[in-house]
């Protein structure tokens, strides 16, 4: 690895982790293409292996085959490795093989981890790459114990350890894949499994960063104006999703019908939670109201939060946004936070972000909309899934055209890296220029 940093001037941040990642996803695409990862022998296709490669090195959970019938305990391992490696990042699984064999990091390497990260300078950066490497592995190992408690009681000792140990790691990386056909619906009414499994995923969704703040700095007030944002703004996604889900699936009979008020509530929670990156699921999304699908949407369009193992938009930047908004309503020259003030650039990024984003959504939906044949509802909410790597899914991708999967592998692929990441990464940045023109005004609203 130093050694092509050091050879290749163009290979820029960017550029680099765009490459890592489409090499990690080839070679997990040859390893399920192999007769002994499928349990028929035959392997999985191109198409097939390399959208369920990309699935899990983005930490997606979208699924072509069915994870826990269709693939062999190799084939699953190989998910499992390329969800832990997406987890961790590309770069951060490099660091660690370095520094287990003791080998020093470059400045290049640093700036790249940092990137990778979204970590504010160098300083520290190696020390923050060890920190996620030993909290993922504890919170994994963890999470793993919890379930095992469980699964040993109906399950053989050897499956029920690698059903915990999947588990887990699928869910604090925000994966979404699963051992159980249909995802966690056994599960509905199951609150220890609810608690374990949503605890895992939403301390993966808030950041590497936010969790060190709250570790070294216990009380509100002290955390960084970063970590007191991401917690802010969780906090009252989670209400909006619970007390959403509730009120809209309250009286769906195909989702709610049967289930106690405490199942309700439970269930609500869950589905409230789960569609900021986890992607599980407890109850069958393809019943779900049409109002509960666009909630979910656009839970799922905001995300976890930034150096997370979660997609999406990013609860800051939404956060960001909005508090711009309220900034120019009522007139504020600048923009203000917990009596922080914003650069003009923060600002302009998650505006950047944004338009970005919903630009790749739209294009994408429509052109699904023309390669397939399902409502327009279905074909927006995969496409969101994919794009803000959640997973959760209304059923049809195992039914899409081989032109659909690929384009939801591409959507996948540019959710993980970062639309504005893999756009750096395919073009020049235009350098500084000095001259500045005469400013005047555009009519605007």
């Amino acid at each position: 690895m130093r050694l092509i940093l050091a050879k290749t001037k163009w290979l820029t941040p960017a550029r680099f982790l765009t490459m890592g990642y489409l090499i990690v996803i080839s070679i997990g695409a040859f390893l399920l293409s192999l007769p002994m990862a499928t349990v028929n022998g035959q392997g999985l296709n191109l198409v097939d292996a390399l959208f369920t490669a990309t699935s899990a090195t983005a930490v997606t959970g979208l699924i072509v085959v069915d994870t826990a019938t269709y693939l062999t305990r190799f084939g699953q391992s190989v998910v499992l490795l390329l969800i832990q490696i997406g987890g961790f990042g590309f770069m951060t699984t490099s660091t660690l093989f370095a520094l287990l064999l003791g080998r020093k990091i470059t400045f290049r390497e640093r700036i790249i981890i940092r990137e990778e990260l979204n970590h504010f300078s160098l300083s520290g950066v190696i020390k923050l790459a060890r920190y996620v490497i030993v909290l993922t592995l504890a919170i994994e190992l963890s999470g793993a114990l919890l379930l095992f408690f469980k699964f040993k009681n109906n399950l053989p000792l050897s499956q029920a350890i690698f059903f915990s140990v999947f588990h887990a790691i699928s869910a604090f990386c925000n994966a979404g894949f699963a051992l159980f056909s249909n995802s966690l619906e056994n599960f509905i009414g199951d609150y220890y499994i609810n608690f374990v499994i949503t605890t895992l995923f939403i301390l993966g969704g808030l950041g590497f960063a936010v969790i060190a703040d709250l570790y070294q700095k216990r009380r509100f007030k002290a955390l960084s104006l970063n970590s007191k944002l991401v917690l802010v703004t969780t906090l009252i996604l989670i209400l909006i999703g619970t007390i959403g889900i509730f009120l809209l699936e309250l009286s769906n009979p195909d989702t709610f019908g049967e289930l106690t008020l405490k199942d309700e509530l439970i269930s609500a929670y869950f589905q409230g939670v789960t569609p900021r990156t986890a992607g599980f699921n407890t109850i069958p999304i393809g019943k779900l109201t049409q109002g509960s699908l666009f909630l979910i949407i656009i839970l799922m369009f905001i995300g976890a939060s930034p150096g997370s193992t979660g997609g999406g938009l990013k609860t800051t930047t939404i956060g960001v946004l909005i508090v711009a908004t309220y900034s120019l309503i009522i007139g504020k020259q600048d923009v203000e936070l917990f009596k922080r003030r914003l650069s003009q650039i923060t600002v302009y990024k998650a505006l950047a972000v944004t338009i970005v984003s919903l630009l790749v959504i739209i294009m994408a939906t429509l052109t699904l909309s023309i390669t397939e044949r399902f409502d327009f509802i279905h074909v927006f909410f995969e496409t969101v899934s994919a794009y803000a790597t959640v997973g959760l899914s209304t059923g049809i991708t195992g039914d899409l055209s081989t032109i659909g999967r690929v384009l939801i592998t591409i959507i996948m692929f540019t959710g993980r890296v970062g639309p504005l990441t893999l756009a750096m990464a395919l073009g020049e940045r235009e350098k500084n220029n000095k001259i500045r023109y005469p400013e005047e005004k555009i009519l605007i609203g």
